[in-house]
């Protein structure tokens, strides 16, 4: 992500460039940078600071106590996470955020967003405003992946989650942002039991695949 953190998150959309310094002091955030597969933060953590991802992506993942790993959210550019934990004080983590590719984040006092500070600035109100639009989207992703697991087939779930991704990326060809493996643990389904799959649907005509690249042929 670019500097321009207006144009860049919605979290700071409205704000300008020259009231951006003084809000980022404001609200203590600070920079850290994770390498490819670095937990962010792990389940059982208890945390105060919300992460925006200025570059790279983040995974949001639960594992079981037999080692079962799911995928529940894929963090963006420009997207928050953790952000309801850190408005819950003392709140433990059920999840952990992993770097799912080099990543730099940003992170952000919730007591400091929330609040305004004395001199009650004009652009903090609008950052509150702005939160409360990413809880709610937040929210709205979170149950995106209720309804693609909802399918009792495997191709029940692809066929729901490539519908999203055509709809949210407004193409017929679709980027994954998962490896296969990412994938079937997103959409809680085997691995190989999903690849065969996703070779029927090649098979019969709905699809075709390069790697992450799905191009849809058909209505699904």
């Amino acid at each position: 992500m670019n500097q321009n953190f207006s144009n860049s998150s919605v979290l700071f959309s409205g704000i300008s460039e020259r009231d951006m310094k003084t809000l980022l002091d404001c609200i203590s955030a600070k920079r850290k940078s994770y390498a490819k597969g670095d937990f962010i933060f792990s389940a059982g953590d208890v945390t105060e600071s919300m992460g925006l991802v200025l570059s790279g992506a983040v995974n949001i993942e639960s594992v079981d106590i037999w080692g079962g790993r799911s995928i529940l959210g894929h963090v963006k550019e420009g997207e928050l996470f953790a952000e309801t934990y850190a408005c819950l004080k003392n709140e433990p983590l059920m999840v952990s955020a992993v770097a799912a590719l080099p990543s730099e984040i940003l992170f952000l006092s919730a007591e400091r967003v929330l609040h305004a500070c004395p001199a009650s600035c004009g652009f903090h109100s609008k950052l509150i405003e702005n939160f409360i639009e990413v809880m709610a989207r937040n929210n709205l992703n979170l149950s995106g992946r209720i309804f693609h697991t909802a399918p009792k087939t495997i191709r029940g779930r692809l066929v729901s989650y490539l519908s999203f991704l055509v709809t949210e990326q407004g193409k017929s060809c679709v980027t994954v942002p998962f490896n296969r493996q990412q994938l079937a643990d997103y959409l809680g389904v085997d691995r190989s039991a999903m690849s065969n799959e996703i070779g029927k649907m090649q098979d019969d005509g709905m699809i075709s695949v390069s790697k992450n690249e799905f191009t849809l042929h058909q209505m699904l």
